[in-house]
């Protein structure tokens, strides 16, 4: 079941579409965050601003290396002690979509300890966008059930995994490393 979802998931993310999927956190919009037309589809679904970057996430830190132009070995500490899902923004994201980057070029990235993203990401072999399935300005969809309608209408795919879960999910804390080894917590 888990196998032929990520197939068909898979499909679409190569033709450049955008999904409603579960993560390790809340239910994401995603496209493949290397292709500029798929997120610009995300930023229209969201109604967000061109200028607000994006969380991707990568399967493992060999797919990290490929998006970052420089992961500080502090970086590798805090993602093998986290006890919970968490984002790092980066100085330098490399290989991505322009409008996934901040404007400074920054990139945020999450490794999910979800087995069904894992896969997918793994599979797929690029980093997806994870951004929350709802209106920018709106407040995040704890589960499936309370994503709107419009967004769910409005992807290329959702994907029929973990729909009936009724945990109430958070977003992931995010940290902002600096070049020189600081660490600045941007959410909880």
């Amino acid at each position: 079941m888990m196998e032929n979802e990520i197939k068909k998931t898979i499909e679409v993310l190569r033709a450049g579409g955008t999904i409603l999927y579960p993560t390790d956190t809340i239910w994401g919009l995603g496209c493949d965050a290397t292709r500029q037309d798929a997120v610009e589809k995300i930023c229209l679904i969201k109604n967000r601003p061109d200028s607000k970057s994006f969380i991707i996430l990568v399967s493992d830190e060999r797919m990290l290396q490929k998006y970052v132009y420089d992961v500080p070995a502090i970086a590798r500490d805090l993602i093998g002690q986290s006890a919970s899902p968490l984002t790092i923004i980066y100085d330098t994201g490399i290989n991505l979509a322009p409008a996934v980057l901040g404007e400074n070029g920054s990139v945020a990235v999450r490794i999910p300890a979800d087995e069904f993203c894992g896969r997918l990401i793994h599979q797929f072999g690029r980093p997806v966008v994870s951004t929350s399935a709802n209106r920018s300005g709106e407040p995040a969809p704890a589960s499936f059930r309370d994503i709107h309608p419009d967004i769910v209408r409005s992807v290329d795919h959702v994907v029929n995994w973990r729909q009936a879960e009724q945990k109430q999910a958070r977003p992931s804390s995010i940290i902002k490393l600096g070049a020189n080894g600081e660490i600045k917590i941007i959410r909880k």
